[in-house]
C-alpha cells in the first residue's frame, strides 16, 4: 500500500492557496504540481480541461470538508499529487452542499490503473477519518501538512 508522502509533490502543498474559487484552486494547485516538475509544462491546458470537465459532469468534492479532482494523461510518467487547504472554504458543488477547505489535485499515468486506485484508496481512507481531515483543514503552513502527511503514514491516525 503507498504511502501519502510517496504521492504528494512535497515542492506542491498549498496552504493556504490564494484562489477563492474552484477553478481558481485547481488551477493553482496543477500550476505547483508543474513547478515541482510532476508535470510538463506543455500539457498544461490539456491537464485543466481535463479536470474541469471531469467537474462538470460530477463534482469531485465528496463532502465533510474535502474535494480529490483527478486526471489520468498518457504523459504522466507517475502519480503525483498536490495538497491545497482554503481555510475560508470553497464551493465545489459537494455532495454534501458544503464548503470544500481541503483539496487534493491527482494525476495518474492513463496506462497505470491499478495504481491510481491505489492512491485514491490511500487518500480516501486518510480524508475518511475525522481527527485527520480536522488536522489538515487547522494546518497553516506547507510544512504542517507536511507533518500531518508524514504523520499519518507512521499512524493510523483515527
Amino acid at each position: 500500500m503507498k504511502k501519502l508522502t510517496e504521492i504528494v509533490e512535497r515542492g506542491a502543498v498549498v496552504a493556504p492557496v490564494q484562489a477563492a474559487e474552484r477553478d481558481g484552486i485547481i488551477t493553482e494547485l496543477l500550476d505547483s504540481l508543474i513547478a515541482a516538475g510532476a508535470a510538463d509544462a506543455g500539457i498544461r491546458q490539456e491537464l485543466l480541461l481535463r479536470v474541469l470537465e471531469r467537474e462538470r459532469k460530477g463534482s469531485t468534492g465528496f463532502g465533510r470538508g474535502v474535494a480529490v479532482p483527478h486526471v489520468k494523461h498518457r504523459s504522466i510518467t507517475r502519480i503525483r499529487a498536490a495538497v491545497g487547504l482554503a481555510p475560508r472554504g470553497i464551493d465545489f458543488s459537494a455532495l454534501d452542499r458544503q464548503p470544500v477547505y481541503s483539496v487534493i489535485l491527482l494525476l495518474s499515468p492513463e496506462d497505470q490503473p491499478e495504481e491510481h486506485l491505489q492512491a485514491m484508496e490511500v487518500i480516501f481512507k486518510n480524508l475518511s477519518k475525522d481527527t485527520f481531515r480536522r488536522m489538515l483543514r487547522q494546518s497553516g503552513t506547507s510544512q504542517e501538512v507536511w507533518d500531518l502527511l508524514t504523520e499519518a503514514d507512521g499512524q493510523h491516525l483515527v
